[in-house]
């Protein structure tokens, strides 16, 4: 299977490499920030032992459109997209948080609700709600950004502007910005067939200026619902029809796999992985509206670090 697990290039001006769960970003010179969306695959903040095919130029080009439809916005981060799993950017200082935004009750903040709690992040949730119900309006529950494979923790404003995470402007610009980009990723979702339901926002500064840095309205930073039957399903008590990556979590849970310590991460066939990427290519579709063009894989590593370098040649 001709996939990227991992890259180790190295690039003219390079100053240093950053390994994500999925990215691997090299830093040229402090001025750009080159992204390889690997097809890496994580749950559980666990990285899984099998690449997905096509699962990087998914991300990679669901991004690069909602950068571009959201520009008036916040300003991005994104200069251009050499490869179909790369994007090259602005060197940003990213804040240490994720500004996650929750439409409906769903996925984590549902077992958390489900478990008793009446806030999330510091945010009032009413008593009586159903899974996947639609919150009166939307809710931001923010996390710590966690560095080399910890988990993610639930911080609420207050603390994120006490602890000095974030100043209390750049909180409040934040805050706005994470709100407008969900109400224009749920339009477009509407518009085919689609909700939002939850996603994450990161951003970095430069200077005084808020860039909208990262990937956007993704399936690995997004969960989407199919919009026709949803208040079907919701009056009779049944699952939402879902288009996110929830369905590899709950493949993992099926397999007794939540990510926690000692726990191995299952066998995956090439069966399995096939199956995840159509999926994957499924949700491009949808999302988009477009076909979803397959770029030729057959030396992906070389494509990749041939067309990165021809970009940066450019610059100069």
């Amino acid at each position: 299977m001709n996939t990227i697990t991992r890259t180790d290039f190295t690039f003219p001006g390079q100053k240093n490499l950053y390994k994500g769960k999925v990215r691997d970003v090299y830093n040229i010179n402090d001025k750009l920030m080159v992204m390889v969306v690997s097809d890496r695959i994580s749950a559980f903040d666990v990285v899984l032992p099998k690449g997905i095919p096509y699962k990087g130029q998914v991300l990679n080009q669901i991004a690069a459109k909602f950068l571009d439809a959201t520009a008036d916005i916040v300003p991005n981060w994104k200069i251009a997209v050499p490869d179909p799993m790369v994007t090259v950017g602005r060197f940003c200082k990213p804040f240490p948080v994720e500004m996650i935004i929750r439409g409906y009750l769903t996925g984590s903040s549902w077992r958390t609700y489900k478990k008793g709690a009446l806030e999330i992040c510091g945010v009032p949730i009413a008593d009586g709600m159903k899974e996947h119900q639609a919150f009166p309006e939307p809710i931001v529950t923010p996390t710590t950004k966690a560095r080399d494979g910890a988990h993610d923790e639930d911080i609420s404003a207050d603390d994120i502007i006490k602890q000095g995470l974030v100043s209390e402007e750049d909180y409040v610009l934040l805050d706005k910005y994470t709100r407008e980009l969900f109400q224009r990723g749920s339009e477009i979702a509407a518009q085919m067939g689609l909700i939002l339901v939850d996603t994450k926002y990161e951003f970095g500064k430069i200077g005084d200026q808020i860039y909208l840095i990262d990937e956007i309205h993704t399936p690995d930073s997004s969960r989407y619902f199919y919009l026709e039957g949803y208040q079907e399903r919701q009056d009779n008590g049944e699952q939402q029809k879902q288009l996110s990556k929830e369905f590899v979590r709950e493949w993992l849970i099926s397999q007794g796999f939540m990510g926690q310590e000692g726990q191995k991460a299952p066998f995956i066939s090439d069966e399995f992985a096939n199956s995840v990427s159509e999926r994957y290519i499924e949700l491009y579709e949808k999302i988009t509206g477009e076909t979803f063009v397959k770029a030729d894989v057959s030396n992906v590593l070389n494509r990749v670090e041939r067309n990165i370098n021809a970009f940066l040649a450019d610059q100069h």
